[in-house]
């Protein structure tokens, strides 16, 4: 038998539901019925989606006295409804995914009362909607990273260009648009043809690979192939610049931040840029979870749960924060490159268990527990070790070497080392 303390839900005699809608929305208040003890009243009306509208709906629902009003997080139709009534409105913001209905019976009217009733009897849990200063923020980091993915589109593109001259630059020179590439593709385009010329303008370690060069630039360049190698280094050279007037909007909206921004910096994998996204991402107030396994699950790298009759069968991780989670991954592999820190023999002990991939999420996973600490205890990364697991059970390290030396054919002992 397993007995569990719970907390009581607080029942809420006035609810409201707001079913959304593009173009309209309908809104039900539950109140209790005056006339007949126990029951309750469904009151529904529709609103436009205007602001005329919607302070219209608010007006409603503040002359029922609702206590509290849900919605569900219908694509974008929430945000205007939602920054309108939350400042005079205890709002929730509720997964659609939590409230399915009866099929069948699916209305705006049923939708909208199905709400009332699930708030009314704490059925539903809000969701974290964060304060303007960081929905501000977030706007930037996130199309701060859509501008420099589409940066990088830019350089394949130009990549497939060279290809279909003859030049395999990318294959001597990782970015085809540092120092070195850029200064031979201007080159080029300038008219430049002699490859052992171009190959000459190489700067750094690229000089070491001159010859490589040489050969890499033996091809068919026309002067087509220059106007669209000119328009591609143009378009980067534009998003970059787009990409710096964002890194300097965030700066200043985190000003005051610095502190959180170095701790987080310490954590294997996360670098100031990562810092950013993950202040904007969750707020930087670890007060909205009460615990590191809570953002975790909020994240989307939580182990899923699929038990029925006292089987357990194979659960998938659920969404989360895409963005948040799209960062914590790429993370995770620079931080197993350092083969002598924990988190690199962590991965590698759940890999031999479990595969390289669920591997990388548990990484994620730790790596997340260590945001959430480093964000609340205001406390910088502690670097477990690499012989962490070996000296928290030396005995299983033991017989772990004594068993691959057995498989070997071999018979070891162990005996300690004397002081000196």
């Amino acid at each position: 038998m397993v007995r569990q303390d719970v907390k009581d839900e607080v029942i809420y005699l006035r609810s409201a539901g707001v079913d959304l809608g593009k173009r309209f929305l309908v809104a039900c208040a539950r109140t209790p019925n005056p006339k007949r003890s126990g029951s309750w009243s469904l009151e529904t009306e529709q609103f436009g989606t205007t602001q005329a509208e919607l302070r219209r709906l608010l007006a409603w629902l503040l002359e029922r006295q609702v206590e509290v009003v849900v919605m569900e997080a219908t694509s974008d139709y929430w945000r205007a409804v939602y920054y309108l009534l939350q400042p005079q409105l205890n709002l929730m913001l509720v997964n659609p995914a939590h409230l399915k209905g009866i099929r069948g019976r699916k209305t705006d009217p049923n939708d909208a009362a199905f709400l009332a009733r699930a708030g009314a009897s704490g059925m539903v849990m809000g969701s974290f909607v964060p304060p303007q200063a960081i929905r501000e923020l977030r706007d930037l980091t996130r199309r701060r990273t859509e501008i420099t993915r589409a940066a990088g589109q830019e350089v394949q593109r130009l990549e497939k260009e060279l290809e279909d001259t003859g030049f395999k630059l990318s294959a001597v020179l990782s970015n085809i648009v540092g120092a070195s590439g850029r200064a031979i593709l201007v080159a080029l385009v300038n008219g430049e043809r002699d490859p052992e010329r171009l190959a000459d303008l190489a700067v750094g370690r690229a000089r070491a690979r001159i010859a490589d060069l040489v050969g890499a630039l033996d091809g068919n360049f026309t002067a087509h192939h220059a106007f669209m190698v000119r328009h591609y280094l143009d378009a980067v050279d534009h998003l970059n610049n787009v990409v710096a007037t964002f890194d300097a909007r965030v700066a200043e909206l985190l000003a005051g931040l610095e502190r959180d921004l170095d701790l987080l910096d310490t954590i294997p994998g996360i670098g100031r840029l990562a810092a950013e996204i993950i202040i904007a991402e969750t707020g930087g107030d670890m007060a909205q979870f009460a615990t590191a396994h809570n953002l975790a699950s909020w994240v989307g790298v939580c182990p899923g749960q699929n038990e029925s009759a006292g089987v357990n069968r194979s659960g998938t991780t659920r969404h989360g924060n895409t963005n948040l989670k799209r960062l914590l991954g790429i993370a995770a592999m620079a931080a197993i490159r350092n083969k002598d820190s924990y988190l690199a023999v962590f991965f590698r002990r759940i890999a031999a268990r479990r595969g390289g991939k669920r591997a990388l999420v548990a990484v994620m996973h730790k790596l997340v527990i260590a945001i959430w600490h480093v964000l609340h205890d205001h406390a910088p990364y502690r670097e477990l070790g690499a012989d962490y697991y070996t000296r928290r059970d030396p005995q299983r390290a033991i017989r772990r070497m004594t068993k691959e030396a057995n498989s070997l054919g071999l018979t070891v002992r162990f005996d300690p080392i004397e002081a000196t």
